[in-house]
């Protein structure tokens, strides 16, 4: 699946790469992870991101791999436009620094029938993001860092979320003039099952204390369910 074809994702219906890698035609390294996180929503993703975990929360999220957490250029109220600035490893690789900025669904998806998705309820949330080397990537003219492109989409069931999460590392790349043997050797073959792993990891770690966050930082305008 190309970036292109992303519409395909707003079907819940099951897809010939639901977790997995593949090297697309231009040597863009497409990996798809799909995490089933237990007693979370889509809305409840989406507020994470816009709480902006510091580095401890940070480290919980992924205490493996997760070292450092801070942020730049933030919105109030929202998380899109705002730049996660991290440094990480990937299932034990050496420490990347990258930035990750996040943007509009609306750049990658068609709006009508992402609007249609949600209001069918195959859509919960939706985290779209553009990534590369921190703390200053290249940017296009209009801001957008160039380099990798993030999706995270949510659909809510009975018992929790299903989470599709697919990156397509260095999708911007050969538009502006990077050939396929560089961009193989920027983002390797080995790359891609260690990015998979680290995402179902960091995603399961997630789910495990996302719902009390939420609860207790949202309990103002909504009491918590008392387990008793």
């Amino acid at each position: 699946m190309t970036l292109d074809e992303c519409d395909r994702l707003l079907d819940p219906a099951p897809m010939a790469l639901e977790m997995g890698f593949e090297r697309l035609p231009d040597g863009v390294l497409h990996v798809a992870i799909r995490t089933d996180m237990h007693g979370c929503t889509g809305e409840m993703l989406e507020w994470w991101f816009g709480f902006r975990p510091g580095t401890r929360e940070y480290v919980w999220w992924h205490p493996n791999d997760h070292i450092e957490s801070a942020w730049s250029e933030t919105v109030s109220g929202t998380h899109i436009g705002s730049i996660h600035q991290v440094i990480e490893r990937f299932t034990g690789s050496e420490p990347e620094q990258l930035a990750i900025q996040f943007r509009d669904p609306g750049e990658i998806f068609n709006t009508d029938r992402l609007a249609a998705a949600r209001a069918a309820g195959t859509v919960s949330g939706l985290i779209c993001a553009h990534g590369g080397p921190g703390p200053t990537p290249h940017r296009r003219p209009d801001g957008a860092v160039i380099g990798t492109r993030l999706i995270h989409l949510c659909r809510d069931t009975p018992w929790g979320m299903v989470l599709r999460t697919h990156f397509f590392m260095g999708q911007d790349l050969p538009g502006v003039g990077m050939p396929r043997p560089a961009l193989e050797q920027m983002f390797p073959d080995g790359l891609a099952p260690r990015l998979l792993q680290h995402c179902y990891d960091e995603f399961t770690t997630l789910s495990r204390f996302l719902p009390p966050l939420f609860a207790a930082e949202n309990r103002d305008l909504r009491p918590p369910v008392r387990p008793w």
